[in-house]
């Protein structure tokens, strides 16, 4: 199922002809709450006013047009603007292919730099979404360059990836925030694990390093982060077992989980002690996320077909 699903994501023709049907997009409406940032804020809110973290991220990848590009990073810039509107500081989470990387690096690295200068001002972050394996590297090097000028950037890290305790010891000496996920792309057993149990235990050593690399308060000052990006409630549960065994406070752990997945397990969570925070993602290009989200566990297929029942 997840081959298809992710077969699904990379096929043309089924990304420009399936957002047209409206039971994939009455579907794909509880992982996100519309394509405009009317619909996104209006979501935010009430999880802002509950004391949860709001991160944002406007859906899209690979453009092909720098002006596409110089769009996005505006569009960017007003969402911090009208974030005053919800009474706390609103992460956003940005592609590099989507502010230009596959264009022109620099005027990516510009445009990321502009957002990061603007949100420290804001007092909130801007964090590094992480693609596909080819962009591994790239995102690394943009990553390190803005650590050097900002604090408040933080980077995704894929667990499912052989390369990233290395990635991760690479960043280690610039106190990093990191979101931790397990991975979502079609990548082959020779650079990536493949089997449900593999990525748990990847995952779960790296984020073992991560609480012991964030649980000084020296750590947190210079920006380090342990977010973990999962719905997995459980290994979160494991997760924690370890650190606080460690003497690693939980507050030291965030969860970062998506709109409209597995809602009430994070409230609880964030009444256990850790960070909660959402992410909200809105756009009009869904089509390929969406499918990655579903491949990621058999019980997202289960959820999305169930908002289609009365």
């Amino acid at each position: 199922m997840r081959t298809i699903l992710l077969w699904m994501a990379r096929n043309r023709t089924l990304r420009e002809r399936l957002p047209r049907l409206r039971f994939v997009r009455q579907a794909v409406r509880r992982f996100m709450p519309g394509e405009d940032p009317d619909s996104a804020f209006a979501a935010a809110a009430p999880l802002a006013e509950a004391g949860q973290g709001i991160l944002f991220t406007r859906l899209g990848e690979n453009l092909t047009e720098l002006a596409e590009a110089d769009e996005v990073a505006a569009h960017y810039r007003s969402i911090l603007e009208q974030a005053a509107t919800l009474g706390r500081p609103i992460d956003l989470s940005v592609k590099p292919t989507q502010v230009g990387l596959d264009i022109d690096a620099e005027a990516c690295f510009a445009h990321l730099d502009d957002l990061a200068t603007r949100i420290e001002a804001a007092g909130s972050w801007l964090w590094l979404d992480m693609e596909g394996a080819p962009y591994v590297d790239p995102t690394l090097d943009l990553y390190e360059r803005l650590k050097a000028q900002h604090r408040n950037v933080g980077i995704c890290l894929q667990a499912y990836l052989r390369r990233t305790p290395a990635d991760l010891h690479r960043l280690l000496p610039i106190a990093p925030a990191v979101r931790l996920v397990k991975g979502a792309y079609d990548e082959p057993a020779t650079i990536a694990y493949r089997t449900r149990p593999e990525v748990d235990a990847a995952y779960q050593a790296l984020a073992l390093m991560l609480a012991e690399a964030a649980r000084t308060d020296e750590a947190q000052q210079r920006g380090a982060r342990c977010a973990l990006g999962t719905h997995d409630s459980g290994l979160v549960e494991r997760i924690a077992t370890f650190t606080e065994a460690a003497a690693i406070p939980r507050d030291r752990l965030e969860v970062h989980m998506l709109f409209g997945i597995r809602a009430a397990e994070l409230r609880r969570l964030a009444a256990d002690g850790f960070p909660a925070f959402t992410l909200v993602a809105y756009g009009n290009y869904w089509y390929p996320w969406y499918m990655r989200r579903l491949a990621e566990r058999p019980a997202n297929v289960l959820f999305a077909l169930r908002q289609l029942l009365p």
